[in-house]
């Protein structure tokens, strides 16, 4: 529907503008996607504890090796974009990136969680990830309880997507020395 009405693009840094003059309200649950402000999903329990055992499985696997980032902004200046992934795993930095948000090339692996959100991180942001560069993106879709990988990005989309689904295993990318079970993704 929204196609049939002229629309505004913002920046990334217009996006920021709104946030420092209190246009955005500090705690508003919102994303910047290719240019459009998106008012994200009420996260339930099932999400949030997806998030929690994958944030620990990844803490504890992975040590100092990457920074485990959990909904926190990535910074996708050239596609006007700052989605909150509900997982980044970033190259270790000193800062621990307190001076800028991640950008694509920070990242090692961006992981969405899905359920009431799935038509969202399908339609748009798995398709964005791909545009600006992000090498591996896993989407963890609860509502199917499977593992869809995204490798080989393009313009176009991921030019490799697999589905991973319980008792199989998968190796990222860029960790070729890691195998993790779908089973401990999806608890």
């Amino acid at each position: 529907m929204t196609e049939d009405f002229a629309r505004r693009r913002f920046s990334v840094h217009e996006y920021h503008r709104m946030g420092e003059t209190g246009i955005l309200a500090e705690d508003e649950r919102i994303e910047l996607l290719a240019g459009d402000i998106v008012v994200r999903e009420p996260i339930s329990t099932q999400h949030a504890g997806t998030v929690n055992r994958l944030n620990h499985l990844w803490t504890s696997r992975l040590g100092r090796r990457a920074v485990v980032q959990v909904q926190n902004p990535i910074e996708l200046a050239r596609e006007d974009s700052e989605p909150q992934p509900d997982l980044t795993l970033l190259r270790p930095r000193d800062d621990f990136y307190s001076t800028a948000h991640p950008t694509a090339t920070d990242i090692l692996l961006a992981i969405e969680v899905a359920d009431t959100s799935l038509r969202l991180d399908r339609r748009v942001k798995i398709p964005l990830y791909a545009r600006a560069g992000i090498r591996e993106t896993w989407l963890v879709d609860l509502t199917t309880s499977r593992i869809e990988i995204y490798r080989e990005p393009a313009v176009e989309g991921y030019r490799d997507v697999q589905i991973f689904l319980r008792g199989q295993s998968i190796t990222p990318v860029a960790f070729s020395d890691l195998t993790v079970a779908v089973d401990d993704l999806l608890g």
